[in-house]
């Protein structure tokens, strides 16, 4: 492990994401990064490697793999951009998804191990620490002389339409099997992860607890909701059909007129919901659309009720929503369909699991009011990027002692 590591001091890291650097809905890959860079830390960025197979029809998957395709060679060519403060992107050229390919996986494999050699030696990296939230990179590192491996399981990649199972899940126990230390967003990811890595630990998603603190500051309301009276329930993020319950909001906002119900998001791409569709037409239900992440607490700041409606199926199981503090930053008390994490009976939040209870929680929550500046900071807690990033390199330096 890399003597900076033992100091507690910064140091360089590379970092494989699941998520290009520029995808519009941000996720734990970026704010991981941001957080990394902020507190001093060099960081390489891996764009995704191509977990599942580009879908024929869909122009979005092709209008990906030809912008990898330029950046891949930009990258060859004049080496990986400086695209924020302390932080290089690197958009690896592999062909996406065929894993399970002896000859692909070597061939993406050896690409990736080239390209992270040549820009770790090009930023002057000393023994970075590798942190991955995906395993098909264990070849790429093999021969780099490295600090800690980490595996942050933030998603059970394993269930998104279109991944292979059978490749991932071997390529996930490799993974666990070499690295130092997991950590788990959800408990579901945990128990699975812990059979093979006893060093791993449940951390749940965190929050900028300052950015959406702004939604409890006064400010305006925004020009397309002038229209729209209280009481607003809002749901912000991707309108997902293997993760939204919209059968369920179509029933809820048809049973309650009398609310308005405001969707912040796109439906993901080559996704045409006849759900989505019926709920459009209603009176009472708001499309704004997306929204980038700067301007949600502007909106979140006007709503009354921040919804978790989500499917509950082999993907929503493991999740830890980063929703659920965004909420509470905000001052929105939560409304959720019975996840696993809701087990816990957090501070903030009702749950309803059909759509009678997911509307008396919604009644209730409108009932108590929005959250105070207190309740929202002690509901919050230490669930704060930086909070959980100590925890978690707290951990990493711990490994020195038993090395």
């Amino acid at each position: 492990m890399g003597s900076h590591q033992a100091s507690g001091a910064v140091g360089d890291c590379v970092l494989f994401s699941t998520a290009d650097w520029d995808e519009p809905y941000w996720t734990n890959k970026q704010h991981m990064a941001r957080v990394f860079a902020r507190m001093g830390w060099r960081v390489l960025y891996v764009e995704s490697v191509g977990l599942r197979a580009p879908r024929m029809a869909s122009q979005r998957d092709w209008g990906r793999l030809w912008r990898r395709l330029w950046r891949g060679v930009q990258s060859i060519l004049i080496g990986a951009p400086r695209r924020d403060n302390n932080i290089w992107v690197f958009s690896p050229l592999v062909v996406p998804a065929l894993h399970h390919w002896p000859l692909v996986r070597r061939f993406n494999q050896a690409l990736l191990s080239i390209g992270i050699g040549r820009f770790v030696s090009m930023l002057g990296f000393s023994k970075p620490l590798v942190w991955t939230y995906h395993p098909f990179m264990m070849d790429a590192v093999g021969a780099l002389q490295r600090g800690a491996l980490v595996y942050h399981c933030v998603d059970d990649l394993a269930a998104i339409p279109g991944v292979d199972v059978d490749a991932f899940s071997t390529a996930e126990r490799r993974l666990l099997a070499g690295c130092d230390v997991v950590f788990a967003t959800a408990m579901s990811l945990k128990e699975r992860c812990e059979p093979f890595n006893a060093n791993t630990h449940f951390l749940a998603n965190v929050v900028d607890a300052q950015h959406f603190g702004r939604a409890l500051e006064p400010g305006q309301l925004p020009a397309e909701l002038i229209d729209v009276p209280e009481p607003r329930v809002v749901y912000h993020g991707v309108l997902s059909d293997f993760k939204v319950d919209f059968s369920l909001l179509l029933a809820a906002a048809r049973a309650r007129p009398d609310w308005q119900w405001v969707f912040i998001g796109e439906e993901r791409e080559g996704q045409r919901s006849e759900l989505v569709a019926e709920l459009a037409q209603l009176a009472n239900v708001h499309f704004l659309g997306y929204r980038s992440y700067a301007r949600l607490p502007d909106y979140l700041r006007v709503m009354q009720v921040g919804l978790l409606p989500s499917l509950i199926n082999d993907y929503t199981k493991s999740m830890f929503p980063m929703k659920f503090f965004e909420y509470l930053a905000a001052g929105l008390p939560v409304v959720s369909t019975p996840l696993a994490f809701t087990e816990a009976r957090l501070n903030g939040l009702e749950v309803g699991a059909d759509v009678d209870s997911f509307i008396a929680a919604i009644e209730k929550q409108l009932a108590r009011g929005r959250l105070s500046c207190d309740e929202s900071c002690r509901f919050v807690g230490d669930n704060t990027w930086d909070a959980r990033t100590i925890k978690m390199l707290e951990t990493v330096r711990s490994l020195e002692g038993h090395a």
